[in-house]
C-alpha cells in the first residue's frame, strides 16, 4: 500500500465536476494539498454517505488550499449519471475521477485484488506530492470528513511549523508540543 512519505505517482484520466467532462493528471495536483478519497463504487450505499459528508466541507477544505479528488474504478459518466440521480452525490462540487483502467487504485495500492474495486482508503498529499496522511476503513466503516478536517489542519500546522508536533485531539489554536529531551517521560 501507499505510505507516508510516498511520492505521488503519474496519473491521467478522465473526471466529472460541475457539470463537465474534465482531464485530470498528477500535474494538476503538484503544488497544492490534496485528498485522494477511494471508494469502492457508484450507486452503493456508505459510498454516498461518505461523500456527502465530504461534500459538507469541501468549502472548508477550499479555504485552506485543498483539493479533493473522489476515486472509485467506475467511469466519469457513471459518476455523472450517479450525480444527476442522487441528491446526497448531488451536492459533490469536488472532482470525481474514473479509473476504470484501474491505474489511479494501482498507484495508491489499493485495488482489491480479483474484485476490479478500491478499498476505502484517504491520502492527503502535500503540495510536494508527499503523502502526509492514509486511512483505510474496511467495506462497512465510513469515514468522518470532520475528522479529516482536523487532521488535514494539523499536517498543515506541523509543515508551517517546523519542530513543532500536534497531540492527540489537537484542535486548531490549541497548543502543540515542541519535542526535546525535557519531554521524555513527563508526558
Amino acid at each position: 500500500m501507499a505510505k507516508i512519505g510516498d511520492t505521488l505517482k503519474p496519473f491521467t484520466t478522465q473526471a466529472y465536476k460541475q457539470g463537465k467532462f474534465v482531464e485530470v493528471s498528477d500535474g494538476d495536483v503538484k503544488g497544492k494539498w490534496a485528498v485522494f478519497f477511494f471508494y469502492p463504487a457508484d450507486f452503493t450505499f456508505v459510498c454516498p454517505t461518505e461523500l456527502e459528508d465530504l461534500a459538507g466541507i469541501y468549502p472548508k477544505l477550499q479555504d485552506m488550499g485543498v483539493e479533493v479528488f473522489s476515486v472509485s474504478t467506475d467511469t466519469h459518466f457513471s459518476h455523472k449519471a450517479w450525480h444527476d440521480s442522487s441528491p446526497a452525490i448531488g451536492k459533490i462540487d469536488f472532482f470525481m475521477l474514473g479509473d476504470q483502467n484501474h491505474s489511479i487504485a494501482t498507484n495508491f495500492d489499493v485495488l482489491r485484488d480479483g474484485q476490479g474495486l478500491a478499498d476505502r482508503g484517504t491520502f492527503v498529499i502535500d503540495p510536494d506530492g508527499v503523502i502526509q496522511l492514509v486511512e483505510i476503513t474496511s467495506e462497512g466503516v465510513g469515514r468522518n470528513a470532520t475528522e479529516l478536517l482536523r487532521k488535514i489542519k494539523a499536517a498543515q500546522y506541523i509543515r508551517n511549523n517546523p519542530g513543532e508536533v500536534c497531540p492527540a485531539k489537537w484542535e486548531e489554536g490549541e497548543k502543540t508540543l515542541a519535542p526535546s529531551l525535557d519531554l521524555v517521560g513527563k508526558i
